[in-house]
């Protein structure tokens, strides 16, 4: 398999093999290592160790919890994929809007755009909807 170029991960927060694990992990919910290897092992050739290791990292990361049992470890999502991919964004899209606020609100809804036309009605909506709530003095501090 063809490495990605760094370029091609940019947008990625998790390596391939993270994501790989939370994808069985939101799909499979509380999981032993073992079963986690189990599930993801005939898509790739990885070996029970590496799983456990990845394991560990994403439960320091914050991103699995863990919670011994009857001799076992369970590991499970510490969010959902949506609170994940919410935070993501959130993280990129803060980080993004101190280079450039337009570009960032224009590349936005191009992708939108691209990926989800029926999406951007839904953006307007929520714009319209938060100038509402700021004209209410409800999100003002």
């Amino acid at each position: 398999m063809a490495r990605k170029s760094r370029l091609e991960t940019y947008g990625s927060p998790l390596g391939p093999l993270e994501q790989e694990i939370m994808e069985f992990l939101w799909a499979s919910g509380a999981s032993s290592g073992r079963d986690v290897f189990s599930g993801i092992k005939s898509g790739r050739d990885v070996a029970l160790t590496t799983v456990l290791t990845v394991l560990e990292r994403l439960a320091k990361k914050g991103l699995v919890t863990k919670e011994k049992g009857g001799g076992l470890i369970a590991f499970s999502p510490a969010l959902s994929r949506d609170e994940f991919a919410r935070s993501v964004s959130e993280d990129v899209f803060k980080g993004i809007l101190g280079i450039s606020a337009s570009g960032l609100c224009a590349s936005f809804v191009d992708a939108l755009a691209a990926s989800s036309p029926d999406e951007l009605e839904k953006l307007s909506e929520l714009i319209e909807s938060k100038k509402k709530e700021l004209g209410s003095g409800e999100g003002k501090k």
